[in-house]
């Protein structure tokens, strides 16, 4: 039994995150695949474009018909004909001619460039001017500029978000292998906590953290199963954590960290078959008291009781140990560089983490450390993102540029 804290560096439970598996693949249809993460390397079947075509309304030009051409001196131009969508052109440009063309239109043989109406006049039915001088290439996407035949357009472990769909719509994916969603079971503790539907009594408070971590495994890619809840002693959580590895990639057990509950949870875990205690403690705050063991191939947490502690927790290391199950090459939340409003003290030996608020400015971002304790859910609800301070320093100074890790 680990009666007391040994607490291990933040980085170090975080490389961890890659000794655990991937999970399972699966082909999924294009329009299932928005935010879930892919398994392979996808190719395009065809060159994207598949032609020169025109990203301006205008007139398809030799741009060297164009050269010299202004407001006080433009180019004469024969038109040769118009270009209709979705067909290839039948015509070619000699010297001098010019065709209308529309954005999206093919350009025509002869052609290697396109100028835009607003910088032309129509003189008669037959003949433009031209007041701007173009070069080749100019206003149009060459073919295969975007994309080339059997080229690889995203690499595995890309997440798929707008962008990426369209990608894959454009080169023929109409399904796409990704990595299975892992499950996440979830188990509150306490023989305070009560369901969300009850009135709590004195002393006891309803079960906000199943349903806060839920959505923030919803968020980060996962499938959350929760399992109920689990009152103190050994008797009510060991066969919820059973059942819930038995049916799932990854368990956490929300209120299992703290002292007293701790221990019994520490047992339970330790009770399993193939169980390892990996991580009893992590140099962070707040989290500091938060377990991980491996039981089989599966990471267990225990996560502290207080919500907005437990969703902290969540963001620093529950998230990239799922981001990494996913293969994904995005561990972390993206991150601003912000300018902090007023001075942060920090203690040595430990990462902290302080939720903070952005503003907007002229100059950039400002950072407003948001004041509360770590059991209060309204600094989560308030914060915009983390700043990490490290365990070597003592604190940061108003004006500072710091490092903001957003939250969404």
């Amino acid at each position: 039994m680990l009666g007391f804290f040994k607490v291990t560096d933040l980085d170090t439970v975080i490389a961890m995150a890659g000794t655990f598996p991937l999970t399972n693949l699966e082909k999924v249809p294009l329009a299932s695949a928005l935010h879930r993460t892919l398994a392979v390397d996808a190719t395009s079947d065809i060159d994207i474009p598949g032609f020169d075509r025109s990203t301006m309304d205008g007139y398809a030009v030799r741009g060297a018909d164009t050269y010299g051409a202004s407001d006080a001196s433009p180019a004469w131009l024969r038109i040769a004909g118009t270009i209709p969508m979705g067909e290839a052109p039948t015509l070619t440009l000699a010297p001098g001619e010019t065709a209308a063309i529309s954005t999206g239109g093919m350009l025509p043989e002869g052609a290697d460039a396109v100028v835009m109406v607003e910088h032309t006049d129509r003189v008669d039915e037959e003949t433009i001017e031209v007041y701007r001088s173009v070069a080749p290439g100019h206003h149009l996407i060459t073919r295969g500029e975007d994309f080339g035949e059997g080229k690889v357009i995203l690499t595995a472990g890309t997440l798929l978000g707008p962008a990426e769909i369209g990608l894959l719509a454009a080169s023929g994916h109409g399904e796409v292998e990704v990595h299975k969603k892992p499950v996440i079971g979830i188990i509150s503790t306490g023989d305070e906590v009560v369901p969300v539907t009850a009135r709590p009594t004195t002393g006891e408070i309803r079960d906000v953290n199943s349903h806060a971590l839920s959505a923030m495994v919803e968020t980060a890619g996962g499938d959350a199963r929760t399992f109920g809840i689990a009152r103190d002693g050994e008797g009510d959580l060991n066969p919820l954590l059973t059942e819930a590895l038995a049916t799932c990639d990854m368990v956490l057990i929300s209120g299992g960290s703290s002292v007293g509950m701790r221990d019994r949870t520490l047992t339970v875990m330790e009770g399993l078959e193939e169980s390892d205690i990996l991580v009893h403690g992590i140099s962070i705050s707040p989290g500091k008291p938060t377990i991980l063991a491996r039981v089989g191939e599966k990471p267990v947490w225990g996560l502290p009781g207080h919500v907005a502690s437990a969703m902290v927790v969540f963001e620093v290391v529950v998230r990239p140990f799922i981001m990494a199950a996913l293969g994904s090459k995005a561990r972390f939340r993206p991150t601003v560089v912000a300018r902090l409003s007023r001075n942060i003290a920090s203690a040595q030996g430990r990462t902290d983490f302080i939720r903070t608020r952005l503003q907007l400015e002229e100059t950039g971002y400002r950072a407003d450390p948001l004041p509360g304790k770590s059991g209060l859910i309204h600094t989560m609800v308030d914060a915009d993102g983390l700043i990490r301070i490290e365990r070597d320093t003592e604190g940061l100074y108003r004006d500072r540029l710091v490092t903001v890790h957003l939250l969404s």
